[in-house]
């Protein structure tokens, strides 16, 4: 049997005070027992809202929940929090004054009426009542009061049960089951009335809730994040508003995280793998005061709209992540979910969450080839905003991998048969078995570089790929239109035209093999290093070149200051010249450590020349040292075209070296350190 609970009742309103006063005389009177730490919020005065016909959104929805949790004793420990309507100012914070206007109008629809607009109405997925303005702003109303309580730290968490949900619910439209935005209202006088700015709003409705992110869409002090079924923007509510790309507009770029399911089906492990890889890094960088769940119990196991597979235990786990942030200050909003066993069972299993429960243990999980790829794409969009977040520890294993090329596999075999195929140089073999398996096919030679006294030493990482996007729903790449640009090519025919011997490296190192367990893993930098002194020790030195020129493109300028730094003495009696087009990265120097014993910098000022644009941050900073060397900076914005427009300079600069004892600057400005 139901269990009514007392209604604290709206009174009329007078003239209209400034809004400040309004909204904190509409606050609820602050609660100060401190025998509970949890409160709820549940009156069944909102079931009146209700379909004359068979309805998805039952009004039974909320009085299950409310008498499971009685029956396992949730209700006993929780406080009341007195329910209330939310005021019409309140309300306008979020929608505009016509929503406020139509939903008062519907207190005097009539049966006639309903049944007339009622084609109107389900277009927008929605059913009115005469109660439905009450019930819709009683449930606004009790969500800004579980949120109220938490913000004001008379609570430390709030369950607000409440009917009909709100997160669908747009500025100027009401929509899937929704009239009132209840979050996005809470959320609005919180920040009005306390010091509390700063929430997190994590949407696990099956749903998108459009609503709630388009009322946050431009506000950094709010971040939502949602996971929901979305099929390409086929899903409800449609459209490509909830797609991975869609991440906030303005100052609120960044902001709006959709992780967005292709298909249904989704499980515990899918979810629990997109919180540990997106939701919970993220999370931890914004650090918000508040956390409010959107808790929708629609992709729970059961649910007939949803068709996914998340368990009580499933949404256990993710509360107790999000308990950990704000200091436990958390507000559990609930929103879809329309089996009642599913939506009762989910519910109680947060609910002992929030009362301090352990969430049950969950067996093994991995998570499907679908949710790994999806949170990969997510990761590397939200890699753009947010620190935290790693793509590469995203990258989905797929059970295909035997029968698969990476891209870097294919560019660098492409490289090397076009090596061989031009110019007929040779792969150099790596006798250290760790260096054979990061690098084989990567370092090519001429076939004279033990023979040539003019050597050329080329560091680089392999080409930029250019992809067009066919959609920006899918992120599906257009393969047709996709090309690799590799800006050394015309470097590389330069070296060889001229007659001198080519030592040409790609520093991208593969991935290791669990293989060759021995040895342990290294950064890109460290194995850069090895491999730069290796070439070094094993060819260079043991050729018969006189006159050594050491180049290096983007990231292999990294591996020439190491050889710098490790081998000193050897590099200022072989090396005439150090050439290294940097793009936007940082400026390489010479290694402190080994300039006090030499003189290794006043060597390297006379035999440098660093490449960069006009605009990078050392000629703003005017921090220009004789450690960076003699620095080119070009009219050159975009560092894919920076070797191209630097080109002319290097081969003049290049040729006078190899021909005079004393190297020559080029014609250009040249800036020297000071």
């Amino acid at each position: 049997m139901d269990v009514d609970v007392p209604i604290q009742h709206a009174s009329s309103e007078p003239p209209r005070p400034p809004l400040a006063d309004i909204l904190q005389r509409a606050s609820s009177v602050p609660l100060r027992q401190a025998a509970h730490t949890v409160g709820y919020v549940y009156s069944n005065a909102m079931m009146l809202h209700s379909s004359a016909f068979e309805h998805p959104e039952k009004p039974e929805r909320i009085s299950r929940i409310y008498n499971v949790l009685h029956q396992h004793g949730c209700i006993s420990r929780m406080k009341l929090i007195p329910i209330r309507k939310a005021k019409r100012d309140e309300i306008l914070l979020v929608h505009s004054e016509q929503t406020w206007q139509s939903l008062l109008m519907l207190q005097s629809i009539t049966s006639e009426q309903i049944a007339l607009s009622a084609q109107f109405y389900e277009d927008s997925s929605l059913y009115v009542h005469p109660e439905t303005p009450n019930c819709a702003r009683l449930s606004s109303g009790g969500v800004i009061e579980a949120v109220m309580a938490v913000a004001r730290n008379e609570l430390q968490k709030s369950l607000a049960i409440v009917r009909p949900p709100g997160h669908h619910a747009e500025p100027s439209k009401p929509m899937g089951f929704c009239f009132l935005n209840n979050v996005a209202i809470a959320v609005k006088v919180m920040q009005q009335l306390t010091k509390t700015k700063r929430v997190l709003i994590l949407d696990w409705d099956v749903h998108h809730g459009n609503g709630t992110q388009r009322a946050f869409n431009d506000d950094p002090s709010v971040l939502y994040m949602s996971l929901h079924r979305y099929e390409g923007g086929a899903f409800y509510p449609g459209g490509p508003f909830g797609s991975m790309v869609s991440c906030g507009e303005g100052p609120g770029t960044g902001f709006s995280v959709n992780i967005p399911w292709p298909d249904k089906g989704m499980g515990d492990a899918d979810y629990l793998h997109a919180f540990q890889r997106i939701v919970m890094p993220i999370a931890m960088e914004f650090a918000p005061e508040l956390v409010i769940i959107s808790a929708g119990f629609d992709a729970a196991e059961g649910d007939e709209l949803g068709e996914c597979h998340v368990t009580p235990a499933g949404y256990a786990h993710m509360t107790h992540m999000l308990s950990g942030l704000a200091g436990g200050k958390l507000v559990v909003a609930l929103e879809g979910g329309y089996n009642l066993d599913s939506i009762s069972k989910s519910a109680l299993a947060v609910a002992h969450t929030i009362l301090g429960q352990a969430p049950p243990e969950l067996a093994p999980l991995v998570a499907s080839e679908i949710a790994t790829e999806t949170v990969w794409q997510v990761a590397v969009e939200q890699s753009k905003y947010w620190k935290n977040v790693d793509p590469k520890a995203c990258e989905p294993s797929a059970d295909i991998d035997e029968i698969t090329f990476t891209i870097p596999e294919l560019l660098k075999a492409h490289r090397q048969e076009y090596m061989y195929r031009e110019f007929e140089m040779l792969e150099v073999p790596l006798l250290h078995e760790d260096h054979q398996e990061r690098f084989s096919s990567q370092i090519m030679c001429t076939k004279d570089i033990m023979d040539n006294e003019n050597l050329v030493v080329f560091a680089h990482e392999f080409g930029n790929i250019r992809a067009e996007i066919a959609d920006s729903l899918t992120c599906n790449v257009r393969e047709e239109h996709s090309y690799l640009v590799d800006t050394s090519k015309q470097l590389v025919q330069w070296i060889t035209m001229e007659g001198y011997s080519l030592l040409d490296i790609n520093l991208f190192p593969k991935p290791g093999s669990p293989e060759v367990p021995q040895y342990p893993n290294r950064s890109s930098e460290q194995y850069a290093k090895e491999i730069m002194t290796y070439l070094w020790d094993n060819y260079i030195l043991l050729s018969k070149a006189k006159r050594i020129i050491l180049a290096g493109h983007g990231p292999g300028v990294v591996a020439l200051t190491e050889l710098l730094g490790s081998r000193p003495a050897g590099v200022m009696r072989h090396v005439k010249l150090v050439v290294q087009v940097v793009g936007y990265g940082k400026v390489p120097v010479v290694p402190a450590k080994v300039t006090a014993a030499t003189d290794l910098v006043t060597w390297y000022r006379q035999h440098s020349l660093v490449v960069v644009p006009r605009d990078h941050a050392i000629m703003r900073d005017g921090r220009t040292l004789k450690r960076h060397g003699n620095v080119m900076p070009l009219d050159e914005t975009k560092p894919i075209k920076l070797m191209m427009r630097a080109l002319p300079f290097i081969q003049s600069y290049v040729k006078k070296t190899l021909e005079e004892t004393t190297p020559a600057m080029p014609n250009g400005t040249l800036v020297n350190g000071s």
